[in-house]
């Protein structure tokens, strides 16, 4: 139960911020959404609309990866490993903090732009696949990623054909923590207008 709601709102709130962050982003977004429907803002979204939302997709994939629910993991090593010289030994566990992991400039230049065109498929070519896991990866990854990725594209469509999102926090001023999934200290101010 944890896993399949806490995350996701999460994820959910840090994007609403990201995006009222980014008057820009939230424009491109607009007119997408228009596209897709219109001027009906009530009808329900459906799994071919979520198909159709490309921009949204790349606007969810970057704030999971600026700001992803579990910004770190742990694994237990299940044979010996050598890692730049050093073996580490079967039966280790080991963290990797996806926080960090995101913020690669090798794979991310400037890593701490909001960026959603980097998700666009002629930009994530040469992109190690292991660049980009908000879910994990492998045989561990989260059961749950499309369900998740599906709902949290629900949520921010239905609510930006109907709202503007203006965030009122410096990112600075969030207080990031960790409590098993993200979350920010101070809470997340918005300011919510009809569109």
């Amino acid at each position: 139960m944890f896993a399949g709601h806490d995350t996701v709102s999460s994820a959910t709130t840090f994007a609403l911020y990201l995006i009222g962050r980014h008057p820009e982003v939230q424009h491109k977004l607009h007119e997408e959404l228009n596209q897709v429907f219109g001027s009906d803002r009530d009808r329900p979204v459906t799994p071919d609309d979520i198909q159709r939302l490309e921009y949204l997709s790349c606007v969810v994939k970057e704030s999971l990866r600026l700001l992803p629910s579990a910004p770190l993991l742990g694994r237990e090593i299940e044979e010996d490993v050598n890692m730049c010289g050093t073996t580490i030994p079967k039966g280790t566990t080991v963290f990797i903090g996806i926080f960090w992991l995101h913020r690669d400039p090798k794979q991310f230049p400037d890593p701490e732009k909001f960026d959603p065109d980097r998700f666009l498929s002629h930009n994530m070519k040469g992109r190690h696949n292991f660049a980009f896991i908000p879910f994990s990866a492998g045989h561990r990854n989260c059961i749950g990623q499309k369900f998740a990725l599906m709902e949290e594209k629900v949520i921010l469509a239905t609510i930006l054909r109907k709202l503007n999102v203006t965030s009122l926090q410096s990112i600075s001023e969030l207080g990031l923590t960790y409590e098993l999934v993200l979350r920010s200290t101070e809470g997340i101010k918005v300011k919510l207008s009809i569109r």
